[in-house]
């Protein structure tokens, strides 16, 4: 297996995204292309790995244009043939490669995707997932972002497209539920109600609606909204994460009792960090385009990008456009 790695995007730089393809080879045993400025990428690859056997898992493709992350992403990937984002889709157009990776401008990357790969048969607009921790499974959330001004056709695939990859991590008939403010039949924006149907009639499935404060409980496997809602509820997810546990470190720091009660239970403490940080999930699977790509938060660090490396082997190992394209069917 063969991923493509943007090892220009991202907010640590080239050498933290390097630090992660490295963990992943020594985790899967996967090939692994940088794409980027050759230059600076050879002399991080000399410093990380300059003897190792895992190094020799490593290309570099070199490309001389970087997208940045506050640029207009049609207009950037129209404007720079040459981004290492476009070059990295590139490969998996031409099968050097069975996905691509990036922790850049997640609005290029999408473009860029599309753009070099297209869309699958009958999809109407790829979009974005996401895996949000629960208190049981993880629940997939789509679409958080790609797509804010949504028609009921498109809610319907970004179900099918999101049932796919919730089976690839071993779920095989994943349940569906629909987001919006009351549980009740009828509940909801016009969005909702015309995609109601459509849910209740296809082969999914279909649950009915769901309310946000469903969202962590884990009774759902797939939730599907448009990208204006999925977006904000990424978001406050993650400002809720940090800030409850800026919160719990604050309470802690009062009083001694609850040190000694903090060091107590500093395992559980622990296990719940990384149950709610978004880099044990790697990355985000942008599903639609007729080849797999996954989209890192600009934050990423080595170790989410070793996982979102892992999820792309995971994804194009498991055939996952197939199995969008015959949940499309029937």
């Amino acid at each position: 297996m063969h991923i493509a790695l943007d090892a220009m995007g991202g907010d640590h730089g080239s050498k933290e995204l390097i630090a992660g393809a490295l963990l992943a080879i020594q985790k899967s045993g996967l090939r692994v292309s940088l794409v980027g400025d050759e230059t600076i990428l050879r002399s991080h690859l000399e410093t990380l790995a300059p003897d190792s056997k895992t190094a020799s898992l490593l290309n570099i493709v070199h490309s001389s244009q970087v997208v940045e992350m506050n640029e207009h992403p049609v207009d950037a990937i129209r404007k720079k043939k040459d981004a290492s984002v476009m070059v990295a889709f590139d490969l998996v157009r031409s099968g050097e490669a069975h996905a691509a990776v990036s922790a850049g401008n997640s609005g290029a990357t999408m473009a860029a995707g599309i753009r070099k790969l297209g869309r699958l048969d009958g999809i109407a607009r790829p979009g974005i997932a996401s895996i949000f921790p629960t208190r049981k499974k993880p629940v997939v959330l789509m679409d958080i972002g790609a797509n804010v001004d949504c028609k009921a056709l498109h809610l319907f695939q970004f179900a099918v497209m999101a049932s796919a990859f919730s089976r690839i991590h071993g779920l095989e008939r994943p349940r569906v539920g629909l987001l919006t403010i009351g549980e009740e039949t009828g509940k909801g924006n016009s969005l909702v109600k015309e995609t109601y149907p459509l849910l209740e009639k296809s082969s999914l499935n279909f649950i009915g609606n769901v309310e946000g404060r469903d969202v962590f409980q884990g009774d759902v496997d797939v939730i599907v909204c448009d990208g204006f809602v999925g977006n904000i509820c990424l978001k406050v997810s993650e400002g809720l994460a940090d800030a409850a546990m800026m919160m719990l470190r604050d309470e802690i720091m009062k009083s001694w009792p609850a040190k000694i009660g903090y060091l107590l239970a500093r395992k559980a403490f622990k296990s719940f960090k990384k149950r709610v940080d978004y880099a044990e999930y790697g990355g985000a699977p942008l599903l639609g385009i007729d080849g797999v790509g996954i989209v890192c938060h600009g934050k990423s660090s080595a170790h989410a990008i070793k996982n979102a490396v892992l999820e792309a082997e995971k994804m194009a190992k498991g055939n996952i456009n197939q199995d969008i394209l015959e949940g499309l069917a029937t």
